[in-house]
């Protein structure tokens, strides 16, 4: 059994209280108010629970000030956090199509729901504690991955980690110092943002995305890493929520899901409510060009990447964030 209750405010439908208690298989509680906060929870190789991450910049941009949303006992208040006015709508252009063994991506990284007005304004909550100056601006990426990934020795998580089927980036948990980016940054209603070169995209699965429940109570596909594996809700197998201990050091598990309509046994990411949120590593190969494309063309921004399966190095700092 399952008891989920929304109360929900405002005209951007942020989100004012938002309870969850699981009890059933896995026999987890959830509480949103008390999810605790990732920082230091970045290792140097794969590990449950943790981010290896291929990049951090401890001099970067971000939040300039911790929200009273944070406990002061190393957890944080989701559901009390500042949201980032607005519903702005824009033109998305998203396509996903097979080609052989690949999987074709064309976006323009404009997502098909509403966001917060970018740059932040001044007179509004958020701005308190993060000024993110950066405006939403249309992208033009184009990538290929496996269509059917194979697994392999698990690879650091580079900035850009994916896309979800909103047409719009997934970028890792931290921010660009190595924080729990989605504990310290004030983002929209669906939980996004931009970076220096106007990419819009998340820190953890938007709850904008991940709606649909399969019959067998499975989280439908949110979305697809860099690697190929698909990124599937915070829900498994007989509607559990999931949690960060039920999955492994990359954030996923195997199990039979749906494919591209057929039933197969294989490797998939979810997205859960506690850090890492989405994936803490890569479990099959990919191109680190394409983690560069996603995050802004490596010109910039909160996503650095490196080779497949590298461990994490120190690059010269990007220009920080106002």
């Amino acid at each position: 059994m399952h008891r989920i209750s929304r109360i929900l405010a405002g005209a951007g439908a942020a989100i004012a209280a938002f309870a969850v208690t699981v009890a059933g298989a896995l026999a987890h509680d959830v509480d949103l108010t008390r999810l605790p906060v990732g920082d230091g929870r970045v290792s140097s190789s794969p590990q449950a629970g943790w981010v290896w991450a291929c990049r951090v910049n401890p001099q970067g941009g971000g939040a300039h000030q911790q929200g009273p949303w944070f406990n002061g006992d190393g957890t944080y208040d989701l559901t009390a956090k500042a949201i980032v006015p607005g519903n702005v709508m824009w033109n998305p252009k998203f396509s996903i199509t097979e080609q052989g063994d690949s999987r074709v991506f064309s976006t323009n990284d404009l997502p098909n729901h509403g966001t917060g007005v970018y740059p932040i304004g001044r007179n509004t909550d958020a701005y308190k504690y993060d000024r993110n100056p950066n405006s939403i601006s249309e992208q033009n990426i184009s990538f290929t991955v496996p269509a059917n990934p194979a697994l392999a020795s698990p690879g650091c998580a580079p900035g850009a980690v994916g896309v979800l089927i909103s047409g719009s980036v997934l970028f890792n948990p931290l921010d660009e110092p190595g924080r729990d980016a989605v504990a310290w940054e004030t983002q929209d209603r669906c939980q996004g943002h931009p970076q220096m070169t106007g990419v819009y995209h998340y820190h953890s699965v938007s709850t904008c995305v991940d709606t649909e429940t399969l019959a067998n109570g499975h989280s439908a596909l949110v979305g697809y890493a860099i690697d190929g594996f698909g990124i599937f809700g915070r829900k498994g197998v007989g509607g559990e929520t999931l949690v960060s201990a039920d999955l492994d050091e990359c954030h996923g598990h195997t199990h039979e899901i749906e494919w591209d309509g057929r039933t197969v046994d294989m490797y998939h990411y979810h997205a859960t409510w506690d850090f890492p949120y989405t994936i803490g590593c890569l479990r099959g190969s990919y191109d680190a060009s394409v983690a560069r494309l996603l995050g802004g063309g490596g010109t910039g921004g909160r996503a650095g990447a490196t080779r497949p399966n590298q461990p994490p190095r120190r690059q010269a700092p990007p220009p920080r964030r106002p």
